[in-house]
Order: structure tokens, then sequence, then C-alpha cells
């Protein structure tokens, strides 16, 4: 489900703020970006914030915690992927697994 809020940013122009399977994605201009980037910035701690240049996304800014959310189940999903791909039959060496997984 796709909600969509509007409230008025800090260069007294819209954001817009839509909610997409109970995840917020605030939407700035880049002209507020410029004008207050701290703002922005802490606007993303939680949530990512598309930023747009002349009507149109170009660009999103997330936050510390949630990119490294992200890289770690990036790495997960490339462990897990590893794993699977594995022959546990034929005995692998653990130098060889571990190199694939770059430990």
């Amino acid at each position: 489900m796709l909600i969509s809020v509007i409230s008025i940013g800090l260069d007294k122009k819209p954001i817009n703020r839509y909610y997409f399977n109970n995840m917020a994605t605030t939407t700035v201009s880049i002209s507020a970006l410029k004008v207050n980037p701290s703002k922005i910035i802490s606007l993303a701690a939680d949530y990512p914030v598309a930023i747009e240049n002349r009507n149109k996304i170009t660009a999103y800014i997330i936050g510390k915690d949630l990119y490294e959310k992200l890289v770690s189940s990036l790495e997960d999903l490339i462990d897990k992927k590893a794993v699977e791909e594995t022959d546990f039959k034929k005995g692998e060496d653990f130098e060889k697994v571990a190199q694939k997984l770059n430990l």
C-alpha cells in the first residue's frame, strides 16, 4: 500500500513523505539539501530520503545505521550463496572456500 503525506519543508516548499510497506521515504528538493544538509541527513537516520532535481528523483540519502544494515545483509546473501554452491561431498579445502568468501 502506498500512502503520500505532504508537509512543509525548510524552504517553505512541500515535502512529500511516501509510506510503502510501513517504510517511510521523504522527498526533498536539492535546494532544501543545499540550504540545510544537516537537517536532511538527520531525516535519513531511519529511512531513505529521496533528493529531487527538477521534480525528478536523482539520488537517495540513507543514514549510517541503515547503510551498515544493507551492507551486512548483502554480505550474508553472498555468503549464503557461496555455501549453497559448495559441494561438500567433494570435500573442498577450507582455504579455497574461505578464499571464495573473502575471509
